[in-house]
């Protein structure tokens, strides 16, 4: 790998989220206790709301049990420093692993789906535990600020990225196969980074997660997670592009204004995917640099996305495989996708690739104050856009 690339890939792990824009922190639950159902829940506090219930939960299996996290207070979301419309906000969860645990499986539980836009789960390590609180003391209110990642030191590497899991509108509980999980060591604790949007206006929310745990099996694979970004530059249509945000500067430094340094992966992606010309139509390529197994996939847009693909190319010269598609973008169902495992080996390539549309900014209730086309970047709010493919591997 370059230097040139290898800067790029520093600059954007320290940006992106899938996610993800898939992150916030808050110490959370010091006194759980089991509510007799193979839960574990906070004692409730005079601020605390009741606590979400899972819709359709699916059985425990042998030797699982569910351990569920509340924000401990509920929040108010505001946009910081009163521009725009989006809120980023962390929080630092404390499951108490006293030892070695397997998560296998979780299910977000949106308290006010009217604010929640999307969540993401953040692994932090025993030794970044201090760092993260110390972010959240340092910040006045509840949790803090978190455009682009979780805004702590720890592992910000693409190809193995610290995320536990993530959920969008229409997610439900997502169980990991047998055999699987994702280990979490013994003092582990979880950043829940809340996207919060406030086009129908602010309103508190107190969401929660179930986590499905149990005790560690030597037949168990640990899952890791991939990132797979790329650029997102879709100019304003032919006839509607003399408004002041069809120019990309000004579209960028909008982004910028409202998002701080986490605007600066509209630019950084073009050094890891290179250069690419404006167009509805963006991709990119990845190297594959270690033998890995694809178990599930996942893609990620906002809601000028109209189609999203992630295609395996193989590096001995055989058929381009489709890992993912739809062709028919629906930001209400991102749920994750599970797939006969696939082998990944070294030299092997990844493209992932999203088609985005202004059209729908004329009739979407979102673009209520937003009908006038602009120049579309990668941004971290509702109304901008991202290109993210996602697989989960085991090695």
């Amino acid at each position: 790998m370059s230097q040139r690339r290898r800067m790029a890939w520093i600059a954007i792990a320290s940006v992106v989220a899938i996610s993800i824009s898939l992150l916030t922190v808050w110490q959370f639950t010091k006194n759980a206790t089991a509510d007799g159902h193979g839960h574990v829940a906070a004692k409730p506090s005079s601020s605390t709301r009741p606590v979400p219930q899972a819709e359709n939960a699916k059985p425990l299996r042998p030797g699982e049990k569910r351990l569920t996290l509340q924000l401990p207070t509920s929040y108010t979301p505001a946009a910081p420093d009163g521009v725009g419309t989006d809120d980023y906000r962390c929080f630092l969860l404390d499951p108490k692993l006293v030892k070695p645990t397997d998560l296998t499986g979780y299910d977000v539980l949106p308290d006010n789906p009217d604010v929640v836009h999307h969540v993401i789960l953040f692994k932090v390590a025993p030794g970044d535990v201090a760092a993260a609180k110390a972010v959240d003391e340092r910040t006045p209110g509840e949790g803090w600020t978190c455009f682009g990642d979780a805004g702590v030191p720890g592992n910000r590497n693409l190809d193995d990225a610290p995320w536990l899991g993530a959920w969008a509108p229409g997610g439900t509980e997502r169980v990991f196969g047998k055999n699987l999980s994702m280990p979490l060591a013994k003092g582990s604790q979880i950043i829940m980074q809340m996207h919060y949007n406030l086009l129908k206006g602010a309103s508190p929310d107190q969401s929660a997660i179930a986590l499905r745990v149990r005790k560690p099996s030597p037949k168990s694979q640990a899952l890791h997670m991939v990132l797979l970004p790329a650029p997102v530059e879709m100019p304003c249509r032919a006839g509607k592009d003399d408004g002041p945000l069809c120019d990309r500067a000004a579209a960028m430094a909008d982004v910028r204004q409202r998002f701080g340094q986490a605007a600066s992966i509209g630019d950084a992606l073009h050094l890891l995917c290179g250069t690419s010309k404006p167009g509805v139509v963006q991709s990119c390529i990845r190297n594959i640099n270690r033998p890995m197994t694809v178990r599930a996939v996942a893609g990620h847009m906002h809601l000028l996305g109209r189609e999203i693909t992630i295609t395996l190319i193989p590096a001995d010269g055989g058929t381009p495989r489709t890992l993912l598609h739809i062709g028919t973008w629906n930001f209400d169902e991102q749920e994750a996708q599970t797939i006969k495992p696939v082998q990944l080996k070294p030299f092997d390539k990844v493209k992932v690739t999203c088609r985005h549309a202004q059209w729908p900014r004329d009739g979407l209730p979102a673009f209520s104050q937003q009908r006038e086309d602009r120049y579309v970047v990668w941004g971290e709010g509702s109304t901008d856009e991202m290109c993210l493919g996602l697989l989960s591997v085991t090695e």
